[in-house]
């Protein structure tokens, strides 16, 4: 049989390593070709390496846990199966045979000296007359001993119930469980601590009224979705109104390399996802472009890309600002922290209806916190409150974005 190594590819720019996951198959599998062998994860995606070709996996030479690179050897398949070999071999089939044979004479027992009257008894009383070893001289099973073998096996299955009992509840009550972090969330965790520490970061609020976003969604919503397949969602409005702001303050969508600023002069959004494996922010790359059919389509695939740990490594590259929508979870205000190198983002939070004032008169009114937390070095006060305005009145005038005022 001719063996193929199973390799770790070439990984992802600026990832040096990577952690095996899972590996799918056991030593001993048929295997046919591109059924996937072993996720490695690494700081941004899950890879998946597939089979090179049919045959049987002969060996794993990196366990689940261990940290490899590019190019490393992971296992081995054999690349061709003798299916005439067979799966049972004499010995176990003689062991086999063995044990059939045991289990014959264990349960073997003086049958023709129990009459129909101890045998209903027998069963009345839920025992094996195998289980019994006190006889009487002539061979033959007494009902005492049997009403004695069944109180004791009775008692004794009483007292394991009660122990299993009380020693799985004092389990519950005080048990622990460690498991190691994912390398995306040690990554995540280094990077928002790295923020914290290094950008004089700042949080500006206001509120919005939702009532026109939502007015058009209840409208237009159904006619919407029936001509792009997709529902209208608020996170269009959202992408809309934050690139619209972006223009109007360049210095938001800007960032800070060195002693240099730079400008960008496109609008790549990243939008924060929750996944299993932790927060993720692919990127909607050039934002300023897409209609709102073609934002609510890239969020819908980006998101099940997520959940199902198939972003690439392009899906999270980039980004000149961040969107999270803290308000899908019920969060009504927050400060969220700067995803670097970027030097802002907007969080957005839950939709609660509170009294506002409304042409000189209180109503009861859909209204949303805006957050956004900003990088003193390079935004500054005026940047920053204008910048959160603008999201805030494109929102409630929706107008304004078709008609650019």
């Amino acid at each position: 049989m001719n063996n193929i190594h199973i390799v770790v590819p070439d990984l992802p720019e600026s990832v040096v390593d990577g952690t095996v996951t899972t590996w799918h198959k056991k030593i001993g599998d048929i295997l046919k070709q591109d059924d996937v062998l072993v996720d490695i994860e690494t700081d941004k995606v899950v890879l998946e390496i597939p089979a090179a070709s049919d045959g049987v996996l002969e060996k794993i030479l990196v366990t689940e846990g261990e940290t490899v690179t590019s190019g490393q050897v992971l296992g081995l398949l054999g690349c061709t199966y003798d299916n005439t070999t067979p799966i049972t071999s004499n010995d176990q089939k003689n062991k086999n045979i063995s044990c059939e044979k045991g289990a014959v004479f264990q349960n073997t027992v003086n049958i023709q000296a129990i009459g129909p009257s101890m045998r209903r008894f027998i069963s009345e009383n839920d025992t094996e007359p195998a289980k019994i070893k006190e006889k009487d001289f002539s061979q033959n099973l007494i009902q005492s001993n049997i009403k004695r073998h069944a109180s004791q096996t009775i008692s004794a299955q009483d007292e394991l119930i009660a122990e299993q009992t009380s020693t799985t509840a004092t389990l519950i009550k005080r048990s622990e469980m460690r498991i190691p972090m994912s390398r995306l969330r040690a990554r995540m965790a280094e990077r928002l601590l790295k923020a914290k520490n290094t950008t004089a970061m700042l949080t500006t609020f206001n509120e919005v009224n939702m009532q026109s976003v939502i007015s058009i969604r209840k409208e237009h919503g159904e006619t919407f979705e029936k001509r792009h397949g997709v529902r209208l969602g608020f996170m269009s409005f959202y992408v809309k109104a934050v690139v619209e702001a972006l223009k109007r303050y360049p210095e938001v969508n800007a960032c800070i390399d060195g002693l240099e600023i730079v400008y960008h002069n496109y609008f790549d959004i990243s939008i924060a996802i929750s996944t299993p494996r932790g927060l993720v922010t692919p990127i909607l790359s050039d934002a300023n472009t897409l209609s709102m059919s073609d934002i609510e389509k890239k969020i819908k695939e980006l998101s099940l890309k997520g959940r199902a740990n198939k972003l690439t490594v392009e899906d999270l590259t980039g980004g000149t600002f961040t969107i999270t929508n803290g308000g899908v979870f019920g969060s009504l205000m927050s400060t969220p922290l700067i995803n670097p190198p970027q030097s802002a983002i907007l969080g957005i939070h839950v939709i609660k209806d509170r009294p506002s004032a409304l042409n000189g008169a209180v109503a009861l009114l859909p209204m949303m916190y805006l957050a956004l937390s900003y990088d003193h070095r390079l935004i500054d006060g005026r940047e920053s409150v204008g910048c959160l305005a603008t999201i805030k009145d494109c929102l409630e005038d929706p107008n304004r974005l078709l008609l650019d005022i």
